[in-house]
């Protein structure tokens, strides 16, 4: 089952996060949480197995920029590495496309470190193309660690 993350879930969210080697505590994600709830332009899903276990999230975001056409691009996706290869990843990115479509965007786009190899094949096979290769910049600003 696919529906909306809820600040519940964060301990389940941040897990999945730090699996993929993004530690972060259920108390911030559920900060997080609160604030892109209500959000029109921002979208986090959750992938629920039957037996209720959260195995996967994924965020999106409609993004209008100054130097492009607007577009939604995928912020975050994460499956449970034992649930992997499954479509559960697929079925998460097939739901932010049609959200995405559903605002009118034409276009979507995900970031994917060069370290995760094992996720570049899985984007290309949903139909996403390798545009380039970048450098990521971060500078700590007004006393942020």
């Amino acid at each position: 089952m696919i529906r909306p993350v809820t600040v519940g879930d964060a301990a389940a969210v941040a897990a999945l996060s730090s699996e993929l080697g993004y530690p972060v505590s259920a108390e911030a994600v559920a900060e997080r949480m609160e604030r892109l709830r209500g959000r029109d332009d921002q979208l986090v899903l959750a992938a629920v197995a039957d037996d209720g276990t959260l195995v996967g999230w994924i965020h999106a975001a409609d993004q209008d920029l100054v130097e492009s056409e607007r577009r939604c691009e995928i912020l975050g996706l994460v499956v449970d590495g034992h649930r992997r290869r499954g479509g559960i990843g697929r079925r998460l990115v097939a739901e932010a496309e049609r959200w995405a479509a559903s605002r009118g965007l034409r276009r979507m786009s995900v970031r994917s470190n060069v370290t995760r190899a094992e996720s570049h094949p899985f984007y290309e096979a949903q139909g996403y193309v390798r545009l380039k290769t970048q450098q990521v910049y971060r500078k700590a600003i007004g006393g942020a660690g």
